[in-house]
């Protein structure tokens, strides 16, 4: 349903900052949605950084003062609109605003990612593609990270700040009127999903790859007129908002494919594939299935990733580096491919495959912030934003081969609407001890209640509560670091995006 209503460098911290930095975050996301908000998490020294900083296409705040007010003012008024977890099964008021503003997502062909688990990844690695083809792309994803221009990419980067705010100013006198004539107003996603398409328009790109928010059939970018929907897999979250079976969740994300459209379809549920099968034979629409059509041929560990043979619609591609972890996002990468060769008309229009040296190309350089990226050696430190259950057991078997921690701590905050006992169950394996935290936000999980359950599934002995991420990142590292004999040991920091894109400010990664 609709929302209603992955290198700038880093500032170098002082030797000792207190705490404030932990206390800034809590105070920028006071009184608004933390979901939205732009994580400020100042610069606090922790013993647990080392090392050069995390990259991955995050930006930083901006340099100039006045540029960074501008767009705090820009953040300011967006949150005073209805936020990412109210929903409404209506797409009349973002249709409105598109429509005075002249239909710009009508000026670019797109392709429409839907699923559960895997749709930024898999966004990634499309634009990637896309962009290593020479044409110019449009991302938009979300949640964001760090900072909310993350969410709309021209040419595989974050739009700058500057633009971002450019951007605004030029469509609100029309957000402005399209409020006025509607029962309620525009809500955060619905104005920054308008944003991307005319920032896109502006650019103009070539193809624009947009993710949905939350769902597919009422969801705010089901606007666009996609020839290529892409369904990664599905599995049970947002079950108050989506339906709580994987058939009643497939059935709101069938909704995003057209008539005459490909849709590349990951492995999923039998549950889920029949009523995605379904919606595109009423549409009259190409399946094109993970297992079937296309696939992972073969993978193995390698050096800062993984080295892949998969079998596309026009053939297979040997030799591909993905410098990602972890199974899932080999499959990723398969149907980033497919949904790539369906968008050329590989296996319908076109015989030939792509070009697989472009193709290795791409995936070489992809990129995934906070998808188990490393952000501290010594003990090694890595961020994950697994946030339900299926996320959180592709993460747990993903460290485990791409690591070999003789030892894992984990730091985990969750939200209090997720399916919080199903993520620590997934995780209870691979951690020797946890962290149990909480993040900035006002949908965070209350610390004791989150110890309670984590209490019952690894037992008292190997769980420690910190309220403050700071404390329990410093904790986590301490645990790690407790005995030379675990000089293999490591960090997992999971649970959220928010606490991962904190996490990740506070260990100078952005």
């Amino acid at each position: 349903m609709e929302a209603y209503g992955p290198d700038e460098g880093y500032a170098e911290a002082p030797d000792s900052v207190g705490a404030d930095a932990f206390e800034r975050i809590v105070g920028a996301e006071t009184g608004r949605d933390p979901d939205l908000a732009v994580i400020e998490a100042g610069s606090r020294t922790l013993r647990t950084r080392s090392g050069p900083p995390a990259g991955g296409g995050l930006p930083a705040r901006p340099a100039d003062p006045e540029l960074d007010q501008a767009l705090h003012e820009v953040e300011a008024e967006l949150a005073t609109r209805w936020g990412e977890t109210k929903l409404d099964p209506s797409r009349v008021r973002i249709e409105a605003l598109l429509d005075v503003l002249g239909a710009p997502q009508r000026a670019y062909p797109s392709i429409h990612i839907t699923g559960t688990n895997g749709k930024t990844s898999t966004a990634r690695m499309i634009e990637a593609l896309l962009g290593a083809f020479e044409l110019r792309t449009g991302r938009y994803t979300s949640p964001h990270v760090q900072s909310i221009t993350e969410r709309i990419s021209l040419d595989g980067a974050p739009i700058a700040a500057e633009r971002f705010v450019e951007t605004f100013r030029d469509i609100r006198p029309y957000v402005e009127m399209t409020d006025a004539a509607q029962k309620y107003r525009l809500s955060f996603f619905e104005v920054l999903t308008a944003m991307a398409f005319a920032a896109f328009a502006d650019a103009p790109v070539d193809v624009a790859v947009v993710e949905v928010g939350m769902g597919g059939e009422w969801d705010a970018t089901n606007v666009i007129d996609a020839g290529v929907a892409v369904v990664t897999p599905i599995s049970l979250d947002h079950t108050d908002r989506l339906g709580a079976t994987p058939d009643l969740i497939a059935a709101e994300k069938a909704g995003i494919v057209k008539p005459d459209a490909v849709v590349v379809l990951a492995q999923q549920p039998v549950e889920a594939a029949s009523v995605l099968l379904k919606r595109a034979v009423e549409v009259d629409a190409t399946v094109v299935r993970e297992g079937m059509e296309f696939g992972v041929l073969a993978r193995e560990v390698a050096v800062g990733g993984q080295l892949l043979t998969l079998r596309g619609l026009g053939g297979e591609y040997a030799d591909v580096f993905l410098p990602l972890h972890g199974a899932h996002q080999a499959h990723n990468a398969s149907v980033a491919l497919a949904a790539v060769e369906a968008f050329f008309g590989v296996g319908t229009t076109r015989a030939e495959p792509l070009d697989a040296d472009t193709v290795r190309e791409a995936f070489a350089a992809a990129t995934s912030p906070g998808r188990l990226e490393v952000v501290r050696q010594g003990p090694t430190v890595v961020l994950d934003a697994a946030h339900n259950p299926a996320g959180a057991r592709a993460a747990a078997e993903a460290v485990g081969e791409a690591f070999g921690f003789s030892r894992l701590v984990g730091v985990l905050g969750a939200s209090a609407d997720k399916d919080v006992r199903g993520i620590l169950e997934a995780f209870e394996p691979v951690f020797a001890e946890i962290v149990v935290t909480r993040n900035s936000s006002h949908r965070a999980m209350d610390v004791d209640a989150l110890a309670a359950v984590a209490v019952e599934i690894f037992g008292a002995d190997r769980v420690q509560v910190e309220p403050r991420l700071d404390d329990a990142l410093e904790a986590a590292v301490t645990l790690a670091e407790s005995e030379a004999e675990f000089a293999g040991a490591g960090v997992l920091v999971t649970g959220s995006v928010i606490t991962v894109g904190e996490a990740r400010l506070l260990l100078g990664g952005g």
